[in-house]
């Protein structure tokens, strides 16, 4: 089976809905979504959505499978300025690290934990007090947290 038609695990199926509960109840609800047009990320914002009570538009994008950090940073930077709040799922090492790039400042041991595993359904909270999306540039974001599922389960 081709790595795109590679379906979401049953780690990942756990992981899913434990980090949306998460970004809910921390209001960490995206305006966007972008979405790789993989089956398991797929299935991943299948597994999430539920957890919104507002459903964020959403954009299947086929450039984000495999994407360098580079094209990944491109993509966010069509976002319109109306736009407040941005989710990108997609894969690893790109986002990892982009996230790293962009991330100028933040709790150190934030920082660390982001530098050393990005596992599958981790979530990187990047503020950015720059104007619009097409102004990011690396260093100019704050990590604001990076929630692991594993983490979630030792609350």
């Amino acid at each position: 089976m081709a790595d795109r038609d590679r379906p979401l695990n049953a780690r990942g199926r756990e992981a899913a809905p434990m980090v949306a509960a998460h970004m809910f109840s921390r209001d960490l609800i995206p305006r966007r979504a972008l979405v790789s047009t993989a089956v398991r990320t797929q299935e991943t914002w299948k597994l999430m959505t539920p957890f919104f009570p507002r459903k964020p538009e959403t954009i299947f994008e086929r450039r984000l499978y495999e994407a360098s950090p580079h094209a990944i940073l491109s993509l966010i930077k069509e976002t319109p300025d109306t736009i407040k709040s941005l989710l990108v799922l997609g894969h690893n090492p790109g986002l990892q690290t982009l996230a790293l790039a962009l991330t100028g400042s933040g709790d150190s041991g934030a920082r660390e934990d982001l530098a050393g595993k990005f596992p599958t359904a981790a979530l990187a909270v990047i503020d950015f007090v720059i104007g619009p999306w097409s102004a990011l540039r690396p260093g100019t974001g704050r990590l604001e947290r990076f929630v692991t599922p594993h983490g979630l389960e030792n609350i």
